[in-house]
């Protein structure tokens, strides 16, 4: 019954970083903004740390175990952890970017380096350690490393998200509401069970899809769960007004309530002329500003204005 599990959990793996990375690149090849090459770094280098450093001990285990001696194979995979944390660094790395552009925020060439430096010194300090051979064992040692680095890097992620630089944001405010706290339990969802891996397979199991699932997050959010359109996919100018409509997927009801609100009508005039009540109109209007990335009345005339052309 546990040989299957594990095989279930693998392809499940399997399927989910497949399936992850897919849907980067189709933003990315879509969207001609440097946020989701971003976010497709981030997945490659952390699902490269989920196969080589989290997989990679299944494998060891499961071939050589039978060769070796116990030793030999603890060995094997503190080695195997131990190379495989320069990919969770340069995830991290992906991550603090990702944060950095969607709430406005640059990094400079040497924020970077100081980043790497500090990164990979913390892991030759534990590549020694773990050669010493001391009495807290290295499996453990780098368990709480992974723990205690990844809730530094993702809380610091999710309050740059939640804290734009001076009202930057690249995304809406209901979107940051989401991504923040989204990131924040995931990594949690993640780490619990990792307290549990020495004493129980099925916990260790529990963290490997944690974690692949988790770090799904980003990809699945932006490409089913956001209401808006966070970017297009070419800088469009003299658009129909049904252009305009359709380029930020506005539906055909709120299609008619955004061409009343630029007929200067208010929320209860449209209510009467749609025969449709108040709170429908309030609910179109605020899911159409979220689309349309705007907080008023005001600004989302201006937007038609800007990309309307006055003679269609």
């Amino acid at each position: 019954m546990l040989k299957y599990l594990v095989w279930l959990v693998f392809f499940l793996s399997v399927a989910l970083a497949a399936g992850s990375v897919v849907l980067a690149t189709r933003l990315r090849n879509r969207y001609r903004t440097e946020l989701f090459s971003s976010i497709l770094y981030f997945l490659v280098f952390i699902f490269t740390f989920g196969f080589y450093g989290i997989w990679g001990q299944v494998i060891i285990k499961a071939f050589l175990a039978p060769y070796f001696e116990a030793g030999i194979i603890e060995r094997f995979n503190n080695i195997s952890l131990l190379l495989g944390l320069p990919f969770l660094v340069f995830a991290w790395l992906m991550l603090m970017r990702f944060s950095g552009e969607i709430s406005g925020r640059k990094y400079k060439n040497w924020h970077l380096l100081w980043f790497l430096m500090i990164n990979f010194a913390i892991i030759i300090a534990l590549g020694f350690f773990v050669a010493e051979e001391r009495s807290i064992e290295p499996e453990v040692l780098l368990k709480y490393y992974f723990i205690c680095m990844n809730f530094f890097y993702t809380s610091a992620a999710s309050l740059l998200i939640i804290f734009p630089n001076k009202g930057r944001s690249l995304i809406h405010a209901y979107d940051r509401r989401i991504i923040a706290p989204g990131l924040f339990i995931a990594m949690l969802i993640q780490c619990i069970p990792l307290f549990f891996y020495s004493v129980s397979v099925y916990a260790a199991l529990a963290f490997v899809l944690t974690f692949f699932a988790g770090n799904a997050f980003l990809p699945v959010y932006f490409s089913y769960g956001t209401l808006m359109s966070l970017f297009t996919e070419e800088p469009c100018r003299d658009l129909s007004f049904e252009e305009f409509c359709r380029k930020f997927d506005v539906t055909p009801r709120e299609t008619d309530i955004v061409r009343e609100i630029c007929n200067g009508l208010s929320n209860k005039e449209i209510a009467d002329r749609l025969f449709i009540s108040l709170q429908t109109v309030k609910d179109h209007t605020h899911r159409i500003y979220i689309k349309t990335n705007v907080r008023s009345r005001v600004q989302l005339i201006n937007l038609v204005k800007e990309e309307v052309h006055p003679a269609r």
